[in-house]
């Protein structure tokens, strides 16, 4: 089953996803996907929220690029956190779209389940760079194409989630 949890910034995405896999695994410890590279002060707390918020009840593994080789690996489910920071990292390493996307669709078709989040960006206006445009529509699409290939989306908003699919 794959699941995609999409919502604003502290929207409450994380905490719903991660009790979303918590009651997939049952009796096993799923994995974290964590996706994020941090290159400030305000990031690394970020994560640190992150990894409190968490405790002991993943097995973490931190990769900001290699998406498909990661999941792979994982024998049981996995809460992929978060799609919009490897979208990011993505970009930062310039690596092509088509090879991005083509990526992420190869991480739909794994077998595993899977819990996805993401950030939704496209509720405002446009932004008035081309790089932040480019991540809007990347990320855009790649919404789409996550939404496409899951059996559940739910969109979250102020700490509740709202099933869309």
């Amino acid at each position: 089953m794959k699941t995609l949890f999409i919502g604003g910034i502290k929207s409450g995405k994380s905490r719903l996803a991660e009790s979303h896999i918590l009651a997939i695994a049952g009796n096993t410890k799923p994995y974290y996907l964590a996706t994020t590279e941090f290159f400030d002060d305000e990031m690394q707390a970020r994560i640190q929220v992150h990894k409190q918020q968490r405790q002991d009840a993943f097995i973490t593994i931190e990769e900001p690029l290699k998406l498909f080789s990661a999941v792979q690996s994982c024998p049981g489910p996995v809460l992929i956190e978060c799609i919009s920071m490897w979208l990011n990292n993505q970009l930062y390493h310039q690596i092509p779209e088509v090879d991005t996307l083509q990526e992420l669709a190869a991480v739909l078709k794994l077998p595993n389940d899977l819990v996805l989040v993401h950030n939704e960006v496209g509720l405002g206006i446009i932004p008035d760079n081309p790089l932040a445009r480019q991540f809007v529509d990347l990320s855009g699409r790649a919404a789409q194409l996550m939404a496409q290939h899951c059996d559940h989306v739910f969109f979250c908003s102020a700490g509740l989630k709202l099933q869309m699919k």
